[in-house]
């Protein structure tokens, strides 16, 4: 399988340069290309001025959370009294989103290099990369990159023969959307049920075993040596709008479009022309009726509002939606909205850890209700009913899932409440 689609010209490709190059997977062909570079650059510079310099260059959670790397990366202790741990978040489970597997897949080494950056900064001797368990090629093209990362010195006991310790070792996850939250994560790699932790303590204080642990997702780690290269002005450049959202982002484009794919913009690139320029417009010549730019987890928009839309943190909150993941899912008008988001509500009440009552209950009655609708035995109230308990799942529980699962379903009702309304009135059943 190659890389989707050419690169665009008004894509900018930074992470995604060498997509489809299987040269760049090996480590000579990654050093020809400047690989480990910036590694050696880092190591020359004290640990404070890696922290600063990426603080600097404004890079944010490529995960979804998108907290600044550099703010997060400081607040590890600065003296050592225990271990200190680096987690990778490579478990990409979030419905739409499949720009990591596809860094893991092509540039393994780049990710090994920020990791190994980002460990030497917060003094982390061990490195765990938990990836998603069916990511079967990617683990197998990371694993045979760090054992040629090891035979090479760039990782182990004696790092580029500057006297640091670094390892690091893949962990595979079962399957869990749960663990993709970064406590549940550390307890999956501790053996445990992957439920998420109640904060305080936050992972930089007791993480792993109790441990400082930062935990950072793949595209940000990839993202590091270029900052490290290039300097943070450079990277904090690449905006097109808001200069609290720098650098460059992967889209994960699927659904109801043309030529589905990664795309690689800048920071404020406008939606609609990622939609119609980059990926195609919409397939088969329908018209756009909704999107969720940011994966499953983030509120639908219309078309109208994708219109206007910039793709940045600052853009998608004020579109109404959130830029998330970058997963963008794509509806057009023959959508039925009720029965995507019925699918949306049955993936979280499954995925659901169950720890928490409103998360536990909520996303399975929320299913249920909809299941209800789509049989033809809706009624009126059910759409209060459903804001009711979205009100109840929202900001009460120990993670974000049951938020997730509630700002999807009010968002489509807000957005879409006559596709509801026709269901109830009319009585139509469809298969569920």
């Amino acid at each position: 399988m190659g890389y989707p689609h050419p690169s665009h010209p008004r894509e900018t490709v930074l992470l995604s340069r060498h997509f489809g190059d299987a040269e760049a997977r090996g480590l000579a062909g990654w050093m020809t290309r400047g690989g480990y570079q910036a590694l050696e650059k880092a190591l020359g510079m004290s640990r404070e001025q890696v922290i600063e310099e990426v603080k600097a260059s404004g890079v944010r959670g490529r995960g979804g959370a998108g907290f600044p790397a550099g703010v997060k990366w400081s607040f590890m202790p600065k003296q050592k009294t225990k271990p200190h741990y680096l987690c990778v978040n490579a478990d990409e489970g979030e419905p739409g989103t499949f720009k990591d597997r596809e860094l893991l897949r092509w540039t393994p080494h780049a990710l090994i290099e920020g990791s190994a950056i980002c460990a030497y900064a917060i003094q982390a001797e061990q490195v765990y990369i938990y990836v998603r368990g069916e990511f079967t090629e990617p683990i197998r093209v990371l694993q045979a990159a760090l054992d040629e990362a090891y035979a090479k010195g760039l990782l182990g006991a004696n790092v580029l023969g500057r006297g640091v310790r670094i390892d690091m070792t893949i962990h595979r996850g079962a399957g869990a959307y749960i663990c993709g939250e970064e406590t549940a994560l550390m307890n999956s790699i501790e053996g445990k049920r992957g439920n998420p932790r109640i904060k305080p303590p936050f992972p930089a204080a007791a993480g792993l075993w109790g441990c400082p642990t930062t935990i950072n997702n793949v595209e940000t780690l990839c993202a590091i040596p270029h900052i490290l290269e290039k300097g943070a002005a450079w990277y904090k450049g690449l905006s097109l709008s808001n200069p609290k959202s720098s650098g460059t982002k992967l889209f994960s484009v699927c659904g109801a479009i043309a030529k589905p794919g990664n795309y690689e913009v800048t920071m404020g690139f406008p939606m609609k022309d990622l939609l119609y320029d980059l990926a195609g417009g919409i397939k088969g010549g329908r018209k756009l009726k909704a999107v969720q730019p940011g994966g499953s987890s983030v509120p639908f928009i219309t078309a109208e509002e994708a219109d206007g839309a910039l793709l940045d943190y600052e853009g998608c909150v004020a579109a109404g939606t959130q830029l998330g993941s970058g997963g963008m899912i794509v509806y057009d008008d023959a959508t039925d909205i009720v029965y995507q988001v019925m699918r949306l509500a049955q993936f979280y009440a499954h995925e659901s850890c169950a720890q928490c009552t409103q998360c536990r209950e909520g996303t399975a009655w929320t299913t249920k209700i909809l299941q209800r609708m789509l049989r033809g035995e809706g009624r009126m109230e059910d759409l209060d009913l459903l804001f009711d308990l979205g009100e109840q799942m929202t900001g009460k529980t120990i993670c974000v899932l049951s938020d997730s699962c509630a700002a999807a379903v009010v968002s489509a009702i807000r957005k879409f409440r006559p596709d509801f309304e026709a269901y109830i009135r009319s009585g139509r059943a469809v298969a569920v």
